[in-house]
């Protein structure tokens, strides 16, 4: 198992600096760990599932972080929020358990299709996440909030890239909320769901906690900072993020795709 006197000075910085990065994007969009995770990889020692828990470790505390700061800044509505973290919380520990017979390979190009659509819409739609203009009222509003938490929820513990801008692009599209109010609804359900992982990955022994914790506060400080700019400068700003983000998210998965399944036959 990798430990803190193995690491090299530059490996740890640069897991730190992606760490900060990595919590800052989350903040304002999501999509940190596209950042976060290679950085992980590339400790020496480290295996997968490792850096997959230590990488769920260190976001939790920038999740937590950027949430309270929405909280505490954009007041988002918790009536709608807190019942679709608790229904994403069930649907990552679902997801995670599946994750554990399923190749990820399987369900990737899936994911990039419906990335590029997100991105069309998103690009060609300049109006939409502008303002908030629900789609729902009542029973139904919440309903549809509970199933976007625990089909993203399961997601997230399946897959994970990108959780957090499928979190706010479904907001946006299906219960007509702005980016701003999404990203904010969308900390504290991506909060919930990085415990639900946790839940499964503490008790297995494969949370490197020392560098976790040293990933967690560089985390932090980017998920504050993050934050805070997503709430001052707006709805405009987290779209523009939130295109550039899934377009690196579309690059990412397709190429995975693309090794998994095309490279591989070709040799």
């Amino acid at each position: 198992m990798a430990g803190l006197d193995e690491i090299t000075l530059a490996t740890l910085l640069l897991v730190v600096i992606a760490g900060f990065v990595a919590g800052w994007v989350d903040a304002v969009v999501g999509g940190g760990g596209l950042i976060q995770l290679p950085a992980l990889l590339m400790v020496p020692g480290i295996s997968p599932i490792q850096a997959l828990a230590t990488n769920k470790l260190g976001s939790i505390f920038g999740t937590t972080t950027s949430a309270v700061t929405y909280f505490r800044r954009a007041r988002p509505d918790l009536r709608t929020a807190l019942p679709m973290a608790g229904v994403a919380l069930v649907g990552s520990l679902g997801g995670a358990f599946m994750a554990l017979s399923l190749p990820q390979s399987v369900f990737k190009p899936i994911i990039v299709v419906a990335l590029i659509l997100v991105a069309i819409f998103t690009a060609f739609r300049p109006t939409v996440g502008t303002l908030t203009q629900l789609r729902h009222k009542g029973r139904r509003h919440y309903w549809i909030a509970a199933l976007i938490g625990g089909v993203i929820g399961f997601y997230d513990g399946l897959i994970g890239p990108g959780t957090g801008s499928f979190l706010v692009i479904a907001m946006v599209t299906l219960l007509g909320y702005n980016f701003l109010a999404s990203s904010a609804k969308a900390k504290i359900v991506n909060m919930f769901t990085n415990a639900g992982a946790l839940m499964l990955f503490i008790p297995s022994g494969t949370v490197l906690w020392s560098l976790g914790l040293i990933l967690g506060a560089a985390n932090m400080l980017g998920g504050y900072l993050g934050a805070r700019m997503a709430i001052t400068r707006g709805s405009r700003f987290i779209r523009i993020i939130f295109l550039t983000v899934v377009t690196v998210l579309i690059i990412s998965l397709g190429h995975d795709v693309w090794t998994e399944n095309f490279q591989s036959t070709g040799n």
